[in-house]
């Protein structure tokens, strides 16, 4: 008995039993009939078993296709909900140009969680794991000294790491045409498509060692692999594109119910449960001391996010107009992207060593807390028009500080930038990856 409950399948089962009452319901249509409370639970459950189905289809994926790309798959399928979100409201934006505003919040939100609580949490989450008695982890580097141990990062990601800050310099641009125009989606898919052509020309590397469900369909012919692959990536697929954006309107229903204004729920609620199955996804490959892995699909999740996401945003906002036309939002949006950027090139200059410690994780997490909960404070004690110009001096000061600080690191680690950059030329060539330049004496 106790075999059988052990088995792989059983956990597959569990998880696709615990989808089943949305997908139902979903199908059905039953779920229109139900109270906000019923679709968060019922939704979030559904949310919960997508991402375990993703993490497996992508690590099961690793054994017939590049690990990158997978990754990459994996990356795009998780982040779905957010396209759709921004999608909506770029396409509102052509009979209400306010609607621009939400998609440029929402888009910047979520990619400043991206990276100020995944990236930092899972670091956090990494080195707690791996000194707490948790599973050995090889990329978790124990050092001496208070709050300096770190993640240690495949240099197969430095082409992402590279690709990332090209999009993110441009991103700096991207406001000063006041919207979002066809030279924005040029560069910034192009990147995007260039990218994918560049990793999908990888090897197929030996998987890393798999425990359960990955490891089970991995020791399985390839004939019936592939099709379990492609059935696990449409079925969470499915999962996410139907329950994500039910799971975050409840949320925000919630939280209106308790007096959280709606353009702060729609900036930061909303995008906090679009990007609830990524997270979720990093969190369990790091319990599986693949932190790397955790951290190469977070990183391949802001790339999209930071260049397709954007890029994509004209093209829709131009269908629905009938026409062509520049996405406009408003001068706070052009800071709240501006910050982004900033937010953006701090922490690349942090992982162009291709390490992350304790203290720079907590920096990544402080900057970002601090700054919505300013933000927010603004919101509940000023008046509208008052909170907004205290707002937008907000973002230009935390720009400024994560401006300074990338400076800073870059100037420090110059040294590793030109080997990152040598990395990324010999990944894309096949060349042998260069040897490292001595590690820097401090953080």
């Amino acid at each position: 008995m106790n075999r059988r409950l052990r088995h792989p399948l059983v956990a597959l089962v569990v998880t696709v039993a615990l989808t089943a009452p949305w997908v139902v319901s979903w199908a059905t249509g039953a779920a229109e009939g139900f109270g906000t409370i019923t679709v968060v639970g019922v939704s979030g459950l559904a949310v919960l078993g997508a991402s375990f189905l993703l993490a497996w289809g992508a690590e099961t994926a690793e054994k017939d296709v590049p690990r990158a790309f997978a990754i990459a798959v994996l990356a795009v399928l998780a982040v779905a909900p957010e396209y759709a979100v921004d999608a909506l409201y770029a396409w509102q934006a052509a009979t209400d140009p306010a609607r621009g505003n939400l998609a440029i919040a929402n888009m910047t939100g979520a990619n400043r969680i991206l990276i100020g609580l995944g990236w930092s949490g899972i670091a956090l989450f990494s080195v707690y794991k791996a000194t707490s008695g948790g599973r050995d982890d090889d990329s978790v580097v124990t050092r001496d000294g208070r709050l300096r141990d770190q993640v240690k990062l495949d240099p197969s990601i430095s082409t992402e790491i590279l690709f990332l800050f090209a999009a993110t310099v441009f991103a700096f641009l991207v406001p000063l045409n006041g919207g979002i125009d066809i030279i924005d989606t040029v560069v910034l898919v192009g990147l995007y498509v260039t990218y994918i052509a560049i990793i999908v020309r990888g090897d197929v590397e030996e998987p890393e060692a798999n425990v359960g469900v990955p490891a089970y369909f991995q020791a399985k012919r390839q004939r019936v692999r592939i099709p379990v692959v492609l059935a696990l990536f449409v079925y969470s697929g499915l999962l996410i594109f139907t329950a994500v954006e039910p799971f975050a309107h409840g949320l925000e229903d919630i939280g209106l119910q308790y007096g959280i204004p709606e353009f702060f729920m729609i900036q930061w609620i909303a995008p906090l449960a679009s990007e609830s199955p990524e997270l979720i996804v990093t969190a369990y490959l790091v319990n599986k001391a693949r932190s790397t892995a955790a951290f190469n699909a977070l990183i391949s999740s802001k790339l999209n996010q930071w260049t397709l996401l954007i890029g994509t945003l004209s093209v829709v906002y131009s269908i629905s107009l009938g026409a062509y036309g520049v996405l406009p939002f408003e001068f706070k949006q052009a800071a709240e992207i501006w910050l982004t950027a900033g937010q953006s090139f701090f922490a690349l200059a942090i992982l162009v060593n291709f390490r992350i410690s304790v203290r720079e994780s907590l920096a990544l997490l402080v900057l970002f807390a601090s700054q919505v909960a300013l933000e927010f404070t603004f919101i509940r004690l000023y008046p509208a028009a008052v909170a907004e110009t205290y707002s937008i001096y907000l973002l230009l000061i935390y720009t400024a500080v994560y401006i300074v600080l990338g400076v800073g690191l870059l100037v420090s680690r110059r040294r590793d930038l030109r080997h990152l950059t040598r990395v990324t030329v010999a990944n894309v060539r096949g060349a042998p990856v260069p040897e490292p330049p001595e590690p820097e004496r401090a953080d």
